[in-house]
């Protein structure tokens, strides 16, 4: 038995997806840290326009390969692929991957818009290939107990609900005020998240209208216009009766980095997930009755990674195409109608 054990331990190694990272920029490299340290995979190869970030990212796996190009890494015999580019560029590169036989995990949004997410799903079932997407919230420790309360009935039955994230600087790179490349503003960069844990946490009702207000500098956005919007508030009506309100933005003078927030009000109770003193990371959670107060949570919760790591263990399992990409689809479909489109 113990002369067998290495020669599994071996041969599990020999065999584990080859994996190729496009963009490793800080998010990037956080989520390839997180796939690296699952042991699931090979690093097989990187690349990043910047030779300094290529050159970072292979100090945590000396074995892989820096290329030239996306067309380059795609040569590497990959089985699977983590794509942390601009936005502009993530529909089509994950169906360029897709259409090679490589599975993809793939930065948020999927696409800029409903057809551009649709065609990557409608790529994935074509060839039968693993797709997911960092919608990494879904992940914290907060919001899967809130998700459990939910589903067991615990909260009664959820009637509304109200979703914030408002984060003090905004991006810092000029291609997310740019609408051709970015699909739009906070809506698309962290309404996606909101909207993606509402419909999740719900087991994706449909949507049965969306009301939008957005605004730039304190100004109506129009929706024909090539400004992207810095602040918006969203009513959706949901076909299970719940009405829920969204808000976000950049750039917001909130006295803290960020406010983040998510609240469940049911019949029989409530649930409420929010970040604590102002993080991006740290997030509590509680459970209300009445007037009483159950914590569910508290910091530290280490889940930034999780959603790549677990895409990174279903790859070495060999699993393919997931029929719930379609829910993807259903998410991009709200931020269209978000803004009009």
């Amino acid at each position: 038995m113990s002369d067998a054990t290495p020669l599994a331990t071996t041969r599990n190694a020999v065999s584990r997806p080859r994996v190729g990272f496009l963009g490793v920029g800080r998010i990037g490299l956080h989520r390839m840290r997180a796939i690296v340290d699952t042991g699931a995979v090979e690093t097989a190869a990187i690349f990043d326009p910047s030779p300094e970030m290529a050159a970072a990212a292979r100090e945590l796996t000396p074995e892989a390969s820096v290329v030239s190009s996306f067309e380059t890494l795609l040569d590497q015999q990959l089985e699977g692929i983590v794509i942390a580019s601009p936005s502009a560029l993530h529909a089509a590169q994950s169906i360029v991957a897709l259409e090679q036989g490589v599975a993809v995990f793939c930065q948020k949004p999927l696409g800029r818009t409903r057809d551009e997410a649709a065609a990557v799903v409608d790529a994935a079932r074509r060839v039968d290939r693993l797709l997911d997407v960092d919608l990494s919230y879904r992940h914290t420790d907060g919001m899967q107990q809130i998700r459990d309360l939910i589903a067991s009935g615990e909260l009664g039955t959820v009637f509304a609900a109200d979703l914030t994230f408002h984060n003090a600087y905004g991006p810092s790179k000029p291609w997310f005020y740019d609408k051709a490349l970015s699909g739009g503003g906070c809506v698309i960069d962290l309404g996606v998240h909101l909207v993606d844990l509402l419909l999740w946490v719900l087991d994706f009702p449909d949507v049965v209208s969306v009301k939008s207000r957005l605004m730039c500098k304190g100004a109506s956005v129009r929706r024909d216009s090539d400004e992207v919007e810095d602040y918006a508030v969203v009513t959706l009506e949901l076909a299970n009766g719940v009405v829920a309100r969204i808000a976000c933005s950049w750039h917001l003078q909130a006295g803290c980095d960020a406010v983040i927030t998510a609240d469940f009000h049911g019949t029989g109770g409530g649930a409420s997930f929010r970040n604590v003193n102002g993080s991006f990371l740290d997030f509590s959670a509680e459970r209300y009755r009445g007037t009483q107060r159950e914590v569910l949570t508290l910091p530290p919760d280490a889940w930034g990674g999780r959603a790549a790591a677990a895409w990174a263990k279903r790859l070495a399992a060999g699993e393919r195409f997931d029929p719930d990409n379609g829910r993807l689809v259903a998410v991009a479909d709200v931020l269209d109608r978000i803004y009009g489109r």
